[in-house]
């Protein structure tokens, strides 16, 4: 190919200034009245501190050409450019500057492209239509309560899955499959939140080792979709056909009753530090763009070379102006963002929960009903805010995943040495919602979207067969990932053909799972977790566009357990919330949760401080529901003979009442299956296993 800079013919000193608009920004169509043969569009870009602006852009023949934007408004440059129009790339560079590499190099993205396209490592903007026929679309609108998340990798997810074509493998088409959209209708989730899908690059040092960001956290173009997973066909064809395949893999898991929520990374770009090259952002207004310290130098709250700057105006408006753009034209139900608390720093970098960022998200008629879900942390002073984000929004919550992992996993090291380690009470406040945790920012238990394992960090499967990560295949000699698992390998650390250990590996999965599951808030599964997926021990495949992070679909007798035992527990969480009133749980005096102990008994103080207190029972329901719930968690090394609640939960019932009777639905030990529908009356004895979760109806 010939380079597009090196037959460029300026057009700025024969074509005339016409009235252009410095909003919106990027490229859009000209006004038809001022439209010319072979189409125009108006070009805005915000860059204040250069003087003059050219656009660079291939026209309908193949050939480049540079136009000077005439307009300058409030730091914008706008111009009309006739024969830009679907299809063209383009980009800019200020005019009368040296053209990079002779005429060779990377000019400046346009960062409200709506397509990005990659030259063997020259990038250009492209200039889309949105015209898509969404034909009877309607987006499911799950309440949060009914909501259950499972995040996935559009490639990682089908490309190794032996129902679906080859060619559509590893692909928007291929997630919209119907052999994948059965999978997860059958699976129960009702909301897929897919890894970063915004056009991101790999890092230069990822390069250099022959590897690539798998995960996508390295965002390039807030506003186009990454055209490496569309499929060959459709990245042949072009920007539009990868927005098109994008549009209908919408439509087709909005049909199937799954909501689509993103993954976006606003809180930094792909231009990294910087001593790396200028892409677009940093060309155009590095000093607005990005925060600075007093000495001028990049703050890095995030760990990947600059933070964008959330105090500044036009910074709130490409994260609003993007996040407006995925929900009217691509039909998004949600987003998660990544490292939330870098875009509500103020101008003196601490975090803000009214900051004008979360005050505009929450006042946007576009974005009202959306979901949105933050990473309530990120790597500055103060990085840590769970609980502190405003209504309207959920957040990841750490403190769940850690209470989980502690009192099923990492307890056991010590326990094992005869030595206690923490009370059920940490566990208690985590199943409960964590309201201690929510309740000052004035939100319910919905806000905490519950995990036990996410894309970082261990797989469920690995969380019970390593003690440490491992990491060589990243290429930086173990010390990336985290340290702090807790984890428990059962006796071996990684693979094992001891059918003794991998029993019992299984077994503290399916408790994970059901801990998950049924506890109150909105729980996320990760993918793959649910078939007994493995990552052999690597707890940061970020660089691992490989068969060590995808999923596999060959499974095993164990694999295919866990797979019936993931299905039940969601069918069991759909269909307790099914008999409860609307509001439950998000109103407190429409819902109730009563702890007892191993006696039946209500939990005393002494009982909930106390470090060898592993058992604990909690009646849950609402006076105006159908029928309550009782979990049984047996955190100890046996099996343990509890004495069910005679609590009567219905008002005006007195101790002479006939006694409560309690229907076993679900026990993660081995006597599941078996057991399964025996029913116990309150104040009987019933047998728990050791590191077991039990659930029964009332």
């Amino acid at each position: 190919m010939v380079h597009p800079n090196s037959r460029i013919q300026s057009r700025s000193s024969v074509r005339p200034a016409r009235p252009s608009r410095h909003f919106p920004l990027g490229a859009s169509p000209a006004p038809q009245d001022q439209g010319a043969a072979g189409g125009s569009a108006n070009v805005a870009v915000f860059a204040p501190d250069i003087r003059a602006m050219d656009v660079h852009f291939q026209d309908s023949s193949g050939r480049w050409e540079a136009v000077l934007l005439h307009g300058h408004t409030d730091g914008v440059h706008h111009g009309i450019v006739d024969g830009l129009r679907e299809g063209c790339r383009y980009a800019f560079w200020p005019h009368g500057a040296v053209l990079p590499d002779g005429g060779a190099g990377q000019l400046l993205l346009d960062p409200y492209g709506r397509g990005v396209e990659d030259d063997d490592g020259i990038y250009y903007s492209v200039c889309v239509g949105q015209d898509f026929d969404w034909e009877a679309d309607t987006p499911p609108r799950t309440a949060w309560r009914d909501t259950v998340v499972y995040e996935c990798h559009v490639k990682g997810q089908t490309m190794l899955h032996p129902g679906i074509p080859a060619e559509l493998r590893g692909t928007y088409a291929g997630l919209a499959h119907p052999v994948m959209l059965d999978y997860l209708a059958s699976l129960g989730v009702t909301a897929v939140q897919l890894l970063p899908v915004h056009f991101h690059i790999d890092e230069p040092h990822l390069q250099e080792l022959g590897l690539s960001n798998y995960w996508g956290y390295n965002t390039l173009g807030f506003f186009a979709p990454h055209a490496g997973y569309a499929t060959a066909a459709a990245r042949a064809a072009g920007a539009k056909a990868v927005q098109d395949e994008f549009k209908t893999m919408v439509g087709r898991l909005h049909a199937a009753g799954l909501e689509v929520i993103l993954d976006v990374v606003y809180n930094h770009t792909a231009e990294g530090g910087a001593d790396q090259p200028a892409l677009s952002f940093r060309g155009l207004a590095d000093e607005v763009y990005y925060r600075h310290d007093a000495n001028g130098y990049y703050v890095d709250t995030t760990g990947c070379g600059n933070t964008l700057d959330f105090s500044e105006p036009r910074v709130v408006q490409l994260a609003l102006d993007s996040l407006r753009h995925w929900v009217r034209e691509y039909h998004i139900d949600g987003f998660r963002f990544d490292l939330a608390v870098s875009l509500c720093r103020d101008g003196h970098g601490n975090f803000n929960p009214s900051h004008p960022f979360l005050v505009a998200v929450g006042a946007d008629r576009a974005l009202a009903g959306v979901k949105l879900i933050a990473e309530p942390w990120d790597l500055g002073p103060g990085g840590w805010q769970t609980g502190r984000f405003p209504p309207g929004w959920a957040d990841w919550n750490d403190r769940f995943r850690d209470s989980v992992r502690d009192f099923w996993l990492a307890d056991r090291h010590p326990l094992n040495h005869g030595r206690p380690r923490g009370s059920v009470a940490r566990l208690a406040n985590a199943i409960s919602g964590s309201a201690d945790l929510f309740a000052p920012s004035g939100r319910s238990s919905l806000a905490s979207l519950n995990f036990v394992t996410a894309h970082d960090g261990f797989t469920l499967a690995d969380l019970t067969a390593y003690d440490r990560k491992h990491n060589e295949d990243n290429g930086e000699e173990n010390r990336d990932g985290a340290n702090d698992n807790r984890s428990y390998n059962h006796g071996v650390e990684g693979p094992t053909g001891d059918s003794r250990i991998l029993d019992a590996r299984a077994h503290s999965a399916r408790t994970l799972m059901a801990t998950l599951l049924l506890s109150m808030g909105v729980p996320m599964i990760t993918a793959g977790d649910e078939i007994g997926r493995s990552q052999h021990g690597n707890n940061n495949a970020y660089c691992q566009d490989n068969r060590l992070a995808w999923t596999n679909w060959v499974l095993d007798d164990r694999q295919e357990q866990m797979l019936k035992t993931t299905r039940r527990l969601i069918k069991l969480r759909k269909s307790f919330l099914g008999h409860q009133p609307y509001s439950y749980p998000a109103r407190t005096d429409d819902a109730y949760l009563l702890w007892f102990n191993e006696r039946g008994e209500p939990m005393s103080l002494r009982e909930w401080e106390d470090p060898h207190t592993r058992l604990v029972q909690v009646l849950l329901g609402s006076p105006g529901g159908a029928n309550d719930g009782l979990l049984v968690f047996n955190g100890s090394d046996g099996n343990r003979k509890v004495t069910l609640p005679t609590a009567q939960r219905r008002a005006g019932t007195g101790p002479g009442a006939e006694r409560e009777m309690f229907e076993l639905l679900f026990t993660s030990s081995e006597m599941g299956d078996r057991r399964r529908g025996a029913k116990i009356r309150g104040g009987e004895h019933e047998m728990v296993g050791a590191w077991s979760v039990a659930a029964y109806k009332i």
